[in-house]
């Protein structure tokens, strides 16, 4: 349900997950290891709490153990402490327990908390647009605005805050954007959309839907006679051209056939004067592009 936050049981990429690790610990261990820890010369096994600082959304459940294991692989997660995903946070609140080497847990402390806080981050700033279109139909979408290497991991945080995820890359679902259209005439257009269709009918696997983005009305009125487009996205539209577009769309008996996704510039202040026009869905690059981090910490417990 639009405005609906749920646990998510899907899978991330480990893979791609234990590369972001490993360069990572790179970065901070170097050749020589964590030498504060080192010189210290602490031992002995401990009890320590993963603590939200800050009200947001909880994102990390599938994340958490596998980074206990490449970072401090002898120290143990208190399953049944982790909090699920989408699970809202306050200060103080306890996402986990672990216990394990001192050590270990030093210098596995900021690696882990560096994930969490920015899963964290991301599913909070998704949850938040959510709960803003919470009463209308509009469903709230990422971009491919990811970090280098996190996009795997940022779009599980959308789905964490309540949000869904558009095309995953340039490989999966067809997005035809301006540039794609700039040397196409404009009554030209429905031809040339007819046959990138056709060539995309023919991909091994199928793209998982076609967009096309239109830059004003007219540009939506030429596009909508053409069959096989699932979306047309309203490329920087007021809210009165997004309102118009619902109805041209609608007047052409193409309401559950095509959807109109609003995209540019889209923030707190305007999202649900854009969820009202009746679009089907937003997509709103901030979520990845511009999330805050929510402040957690790794407390080890006084014996």
């Amino acid at each position: 349900m639009p405005g609906s936050v749920q646990e998510t049981s899907e899978k991330i990429d480990l893979k791609a997950l234990d590369t972001l690790i490993d360069l990572t610990l790179s970065a901070d261990l170097d050749q020589r290891g964590d030498i504060t820890t080192q010189c210290a010369g602490l031992t002995g096994l401990v009890t320590a709490r993963i603590e939200a600082r800050a009200e947001g959304v909880f994102a990390g459940k599938l994340v958490l153990p596998r980074l206990l294991e490449r970072t401090a692989p002898k120290v143990k997660l208190n399953r049944t402490s982790l909090i699920r995903d989408s699970q809202r946070l306050h200060p103080g609140q306890i996402v986990a327990k672990i216990v394990g080497p001192i050590e270990q847990i030093l210098t596995a402390e900021r690696t882990v908390l560096n994930f969490l806080q920015r899963l964290c981050g991301v599913a909070t700033t998704t949850h938040r647009f959510v709960e803003a279109v919470a009463d209308s139909d509009a469903r709230i979408y990422d971009t491919r605005k990811t970090l280098p290497g996190w996009r795997d991991l940022d779009k599980y945080a959308v789905r964490c805050g309540g949000g869904c995820n558009h095309r995953i890359g340039l490989y999966d679902a067809i997005l035809a954007k301006d540039n794609h259209l700039a040397v196409v005439s404009p009554e030209n257009l429905p031809d040339f959309l007819r046959q990138l269709i056709d060539r995309a009918r023919h991909l091994n696997p199928p793209p998982t839907f076609i967009c096309i983005e239109a830059d004003n009305l007219l540009m939506l009125e030429r596009m909508l006679p053409v069959e096989g487009i699932d979306i047309i996205l309203l490329d920087n539209f007021t809210t009165e051209q997004m309102c118009k577009a619902v109805e041209v769309r609608n007047k052409a008996g193409l309401l559950g056939k095509v959807e109109l996704e609003a995209s540019g510039g889209i923030n707190m202040a305007n999202i649900h004067a854009t969820a009202q026009t009746g679009v089907e869905r937003i997509s709103v690059g901030a979520l990845t592009h511009s999330s805050l981090i929510i402040d957690m910490a790794i407390e080890i417990d006084q014996e």
